[in-house]
């Protein structure tokens, strides 16, 4: 089974940066597709950024150029580095895992499993 857990959010202002964390334990052999995805109050949840096990990644057209998600092997821990935030970022963030049998099926539209618990990112003009 596995298990995902998020940190690293918090509040900042217009431009500010922050980099967001899962952890990742259990079922190393269930999971060669990572995500992020947020949710902001009233709006359906949407993907930002998938990795696949090789290195490919996707991001949402609204975080191009600002975010940067990326993994550590090692240490089973994805980040997502945010940079340029602005107060639309605003969104508890959820990161997701699953096992995908291609690579090219590790995209924003793949419906993902394994969900952690999230981790509020406020971002006041």
């Amino acid at each position: 089974q596995v298990q995902l857990a998020e940190s690293g959010g918090g509040s900042v202002q217009t431009g500010g940066s922050l980099r967001l964390s899962c952890a990742a334990s259990g079922g190393s052999d269930e999971r060669n597709c990572m995500a992020w995805f947020r949710q902001a109050p009233g709006k359906p949840r949407e993907a930002v950024a998938t990795i696949e096990a090789g290195g490919s990644t996707q991001y949402a057209d609204s975080v191009k150029g600002r975010f940067s998600i990326s993994q550590d092997n090692a240490k089973s821990t994805l980040y997502m580095q945010m940079n340029s935030l602005k107060p639309e970022d605003t969104a508890m963030y959820y990161c997701a895992a699953d096992l995908v049998p291609w690579a090219a099926y590790c995209t924003p539209r793949f419906r993902f499993n394994y969900w952690g618990q999230g981790t509020q990112v406020t971002v006041s003009s």
